[in-house]
């Protein structure tokens, strides 16, 4: 019997949708002879002291394998190597750092984590390349594993508004691209439904352009989410960085159209099922959203592409590539 800890951040009031859900569904899957049990942080990853205490505590819960699921990656600096995997979901705190914090957190994040990992799993192409541009680190041990779509999402055949879509747009965090987004739908009669905290900068550019939106703070279920899939026309995904894009598998799989980002991972995951567009301009936004409006026959023809796409994230290859990572991570002495 394969012993595994799963170590996850504790979940914040406000943050991510979809993510947390994938070694959920990993998990699901366990085979007999593999045990997983989840370890969450005592602390949100906030300040020093909560840092240092839930790394401490996270080096009394190790199991015969040890693997870091994201975002809390100092958590392995007094981990066993030999036993460790660590998954990066992208670099995108790097970006957006400079100076002291730029070197602090590349060290404590990045650096370090990785100097006491065997292995490292990343989401996409993209994001592995991206993390080389950081680390210095063996490329054969970084390992690409595809976020798999939860068994929730099935299709929901809905007919199209073509005269006033709802938009779904999930999440507000700067990477999100809210603002261009909403600058760009100024004059398109729309309904924008926003899932995350809208915070006063966005409140002021709707109210500016005018824009006809629902707001939905927070949903404490992926049924939740799963809903508003199915309720609207077309799913907006125009992030400037991802280090994946669940969204896009998932609209994918509920068969919605999906306008997404010419940049970073999600070009990779999409595929040829969603159209892309430039996120950092406000014209190439409007006309993606006006091209899926106005053209029947393309818009389907996305929808009927997602169909296959999603065979791509088939929950049970995914997770076998797990499953023989640890095996072999349990057998080194």
């Amino acid at each position: 019997m394969v012993r595994v800890s799963h170590f996850q951040r504790k979940p914040r009031p406000f943050g991510n949708y979809s993510v947390e859900s994938y070694f959920e569904t990993i998990r699901s899957l366990t085979p007999l002879d593999i045990k997983i049990e989840l370890k969450i942080c005592r602390y949100e990853s906030n300040g020093i002291l909560k840092r240092l205490y839930n790394t401490f505590e996270a080096s009394f819960r190790q199991s015969d394998v040890n693997h870091i699921t994201g975002d809390v990656h100092f958590l392995n600096l007094l981990f066993r190597k030999k036993r460790t995997v660590l998954t990066i979901l992208d670099c995108g705190t790097l970006r957006d750092s400079k100076g002291l914090v730029f070197l602090l957190k590349k060290l404590f994040w990045f650096t370090l984590p990785s100097a006491k990992a065997q292995y490292i799993t990343v989401i996409s192409e993209a994001t592995k390349k991206d993390l080389l541009k950081y680390i210095r680190f063996d490329p054969n041990k970084i390992i690409v594993i595809y976020v798999s779509i939860p068994k929730l999402y099935k299709p929901y055949p809905k007919e199209f508004n073509a005269s006033r879509p709802t938009i779904l747009q999930i999440g507000t965090a700067q990477n999100k691209n809210l603002a261009r987004l909403i600058e760009a739908l100024s004059g398109i009669s729309c309904t924008l439904v926003i899932l995350g905290k809208l915070y006063d900068q966005y409140l002021d550019l709707l109210k500016k352009n005018n824009i006809d939106y629902i707001n939905i703070e927070k949903l404490s279920t992926d049924q939740g989410v799963y809903e508003l899939y199915k309720q609207c026309d077309i799913v907006s995904f125009v992030s400037t960085l991802e280090g994946f894009g669940m969204p896009i598998i998932e609209a994918n799989a509920v068969g919605r159209v999906v306008l997404t980002s010419n940049v970073t991972s999600m070009p990779e995951i999409a595929g040829d099922a969603a159209h892309l567009i430039d996120p950092f301009d406000t014209n190439s936004i409007k006309n993606g959203f006006l091209k899926i409006m106005q053209d029947e026959v393309y818009r389907n023809k996305l929808i009927e592409n997602g169909y296959q796409n999603i065979k791509r994230f088939d929950k049970k290859v995914i997770a076998q590539q797990y499953f023989d990572l640890y095996r072999s991570l349990a057998s080194f002495s």
